[in-house]
């Protein structure tokens, strides 16, 4: 990316702290953070004890993260002072709405005050539900939901995964705060900046439950209990959810293709982050979730690497064993690069906010 030289990598190494977080376990998590970023913590808990909040629009490409930080921020600070909006949520919620009458009455009396646009309320709903394929959901229908969903949220800190979601729509973010009544708020763009090899190894790793429909990751998400298949001489992930009685995992339909499958997507999304991030007069954030071979020894412990999880099979004892190695690829620009787990992205995106804010 053209811009990543204004933002520097983040070190997320302390010096003189020995101790070793398993970032897997949310009491320890809550420690790490305490630990990585007890200062930075301290000054957004001060900012949003005195009503501070903004507006946050978190962008990346498909599946580089987008509601893992946004989790990440509520978790840390409270539903309380911070509301989450997923654009992609939004337009399902909406689909269930329709199908109450009830529901529908209130979503048509709210959009008749509300939106203003060039197709009638029902051409939009129409669209929404995909009635009519030759009818587009135009920008304004999509804001005008989008909006709705802040109404009832109240006034807190705005995180929204998934808007703007094409080029037509960034002029609409620029304004949005206006929209919103949030005049003296701050706008952030949030980039999150993931090689395409990571997301190529994530989607042809992931597994899913049949059972509860939880995605684990072959390669990169592992469960605690493997299995191995003795005709196919395969390795499976089993449920750890005891409700699935150790169901075996199955591969997503189409994920075996790997990035490709999403190609048109990726390369949308990357110059939606491309355009943003030549604008001025915004604020801009950027997370990296990786970081070169070369340095990472200087700038993070080796817990904050992601592993790679490979497996072996004792035929004597018809036991497997589960090791792991640190995670490499070769970054877009064809780096050895370290991809980093969420707790040390999350690190970096609480230091640049503080920076970001002026606290």
């Amino acid at each position: 990316m053209k811009y990543e030289q204004e933002f520097p990598l983040a070190v997320t190494k302390v010096a003189g702290l020995s101790r070793q977080f398993d970032l897997s376990k949310p009491e320890e998590r809550h420690d790490y953070y305490e630990a990585k970023a007890g200062t930075e913590m301290e000054k957004l808990r001060a900012y949003f004890d005195r009503g501070g909040t903004f507006v946050a629009y978190l962008l990346g490409k498909k599946n580089s993260g987008k509601g893992t930080y946004t989790k990440m921020l509520v978790g840390l600070f409270g539903e309380d002072k911070i509301g989450h909006i997923s654009v992609g949520d939004v337009i399902r919620d909406t689909h269930l709405e329709i199908e109450d009458e009830t529901k529908k009455a209130a979503l048509i009396d709210y959009l008749t005050k509300n939106y203003r646009g060039y197709i009638s309320i029902e051409e939009g709903l129409n669209a929404l539900l995909n009635r009519d394929p030759k009818t587009l959901l135009p920008d304004e229908f999509t804001m005008a939901l989008i909006k709705r969903e802040i109404d009832k949220i109240g006034r807190k800190t705005i995180l929204i995964d998934g808007f703007p979601r094409n080029l037509d729509q960034v002029s609409y973010a620029l304004f949005f705060k206006q929209l919103i009544d949030y005049r003296d708020d701050p706008d952030i763009f949030v980039a999150i900046d993931v090689p395409e090899a990571v997301i190529d190894e994530r989607m042809k790793t992931r597994a899913v439950c049949p059972l509860c429909h939880t995605p684990r990751s072959f390669k990169l998400l592992t469960t605690s209990n493997i299995g191995y298949d003795e005709e196919t001489k395969e390795f499976y992930l089993k449920c750890d959810n005891p409700a699935c009685q150790h169901a075996r995992l199955v591969p997503k339909e189409g994920d075996h293709l790997g990035l490709e499958s999403i190609r048109e997507r990726l390369d949308l999304d990357g110059r939606l982050v491309e355009k943003i991030f030549s604008l001025h007069g915004v604020s801009k954030i950027l997370l990296r979730n990786a970081i070169p071979v070369s340095l990472a020894a200087e700038y993070v412990d080796d817990y904050e690497i992601t592993p790679e999880y490979y497996y072996e099979y004792d035929a004597a004892t018809k036991k497997v064993t589960t090791l792991e190695k640190p995670f490499m690829v070769k970054d877009d620009e064809g780096v050895d690069v370290y991809t980093l787990l969420a707790p040390p992205v999350g690190v970096s995106f609480l230091k640049q906010l503080v920076k970001t804010l002026g606290l």
